[in-house]
């Protein structure tokens, strides 16, 4: 620095040949000068570290700014309130629609968005969520609610924060006997930043499996291609500005026994924050979204409802980042019951782990609602229900869910 000082300014003996008026006339030269060389050296302190940034891997979102940080926590910390969960409802046109079809429902555009809307604003949902996941369509319609706003900025109006799900297609590893890896990395920065835009707040990847253990499946490669691309997900969400759910999702389909699955989640979601500490996710800007660790629904052995709470916790306690606020279980195939039974003894059983544990269930909230309509939504009808079933997931993500004697509990399938 001193040597930028007498390269840049005057020497004494043009001082002293300077007039008085000469040398004022310098001073806000001088003073601009030592303005640009701090901004260069900040600006080679920035270049230093993204240099950093480039070498050295878990550096925990090292290139975002203090802002961004910040804007990711916070809504992090918003989706982890205790005794709030995320209603997930973003299937698309095609998937809402054979829900529809079952029950004599006309799948039009605007009896998708009454039905959402529904779910958004039912009287007194806020009090059970914290966020709510939508399709792409969703994030553009409006309520017809008075002022007519846009869903994400209804929601934002309710406290619930709306996030939205990429569009996404499987695609079948070759030589892997049927398990699939997700494809939608391409061109993912310029649709998040069209969902940010749009009001999104955050993002949700799902990553389907299969256990099929005579066929070695998962194997060590899927595995691995599957979370370094969740991974990469997280870091571009995290760079547009949107907090990533990332989501693991064991399907319950198979003969596995219980110990088997917890080997497999262990291994999965091992290799899940493996792949988002190195390749730099920020962690305390992230969310878990996955399947509650259940046997196979073949599995000729029975479980109990507490062997299955107590093996989840042992998940998690050998492998997730306490950074990680929050793991919202989806409900993959289980009823509202079984779901509600396992995570609310999960929590009972938790102890000092300091993770939210919640819910983001959308048919063990949905299904049951479409049992109500026969040709058309009966939408004041699902409102009630769907309000009493929000009251028993937040109980269970409190962990005061009483589950009646057997729920929660695996049953062997009649031989």
């Amino acid at each position: 620095e001193r040597a930028n000082k007498v390269a840049s300014g005057p020497t004494m003996a043009m001082k002293m040949q300077l007039k008085p008026s000469s040398v004022a006339a310098q001073r806000p030269a001088a003073a601009a000068r030592r303005v640009a060389a701090v901004r260069a050296q900040a600006s080679d302190a920035s270049a230093n570290t993204l240099a950093l940034v480039g070498v050295h891997s878990c550096h925990n979102g090292a290139h975002l700014s203090k802002a961004r940080k910040a804007e990711l926590e916070a809504v992090a910390a918003h989706i982890a309130q205790h005794g709030k969960g995320i209603t997930a409802c973003d299937e698309g046109p095609g998937t809402i629609g054979d829900r529809f079809a079952k029950y004599g429902i006309t799948n039009t555009e605007e009896n998708r968005r009454a039905y959402r809307q529904m779910l958004f604003e039912a009287e007194g949902a806020g009090s059970y969520l914290s966020a709510a996941i939508l399709d792409p369509e969703t994030l553009y319609q409006r309520t017809t609610s008075p002022g007519g706003k846009l869903f994400p900025d209804q929601l934002k109006e309710l406290g619930i924060m709306p996030g939205v799900k990429p569009h996404l297609k499987v695609y079948a590893l070759p030589g892997q006997r049927g398990s699939t890896v997700m494809q939608g990395l391409d061109s993912l920065a310029a649709r998040l930043e069209e969902y940010k835009k749009a009001g999104a707040v955050f993002a949700k990847w799902r990553s389907p499996f299969v256990i099929d253990e005579a066929a070695g499946q998962p194997s060590d490669f899927v595995i691995e291609a599957n979370m370094t691309d969740l991974a990469r997900y997280a870091l571009i969400c995290q760079d547009v500005g949107l907090v990533p759910i990332v989501e693991p999702d064991v399907s319950m389909s198979g003969t596995h026994t219980l110990e088997a699955a917890v080997a497999i989640n262990t291994k999965i979601q091992s290799v899940l924050y493996r792949a988002m500490l190195e390749h730099g996710v920020f962690m305390e800007g992230a969310i878990l979204k996955s399947n509650i660790v259940n046997p196979g629904k073949k599995c000729p052995l029975p479980y109990s409802v507490d062997d299955i709470a107590q093996a989840n916790i042992d998940v998690f306690r050998r492998v997730m980042p306490v950074a990680i606020r929050s793991a919202n279980f989806l409900s993959g195939g289980q009823s509202l019951e079984d779901a509600s039974a396992r995570l609310s003894v999960m929590n009972q059983k938790k102890g000092n782990f300091p993770v939210n544990l919640s819910f983001s269930w959308s048919a063990a909230l949905q299904m049951p609602l479409f049992a109500l309509c026969r040709g058309e939504l009966k939408l004041k009808e699902m409102e009630a229900l769907y309000v009493e079933e929000l009251k028993i997931a937040s109980a269970a993500a409190k962990g005061e869910y009483k589950p009646k004697p057997g729920q929660g509990d695996h049953k062997p399938p009649a031989k």
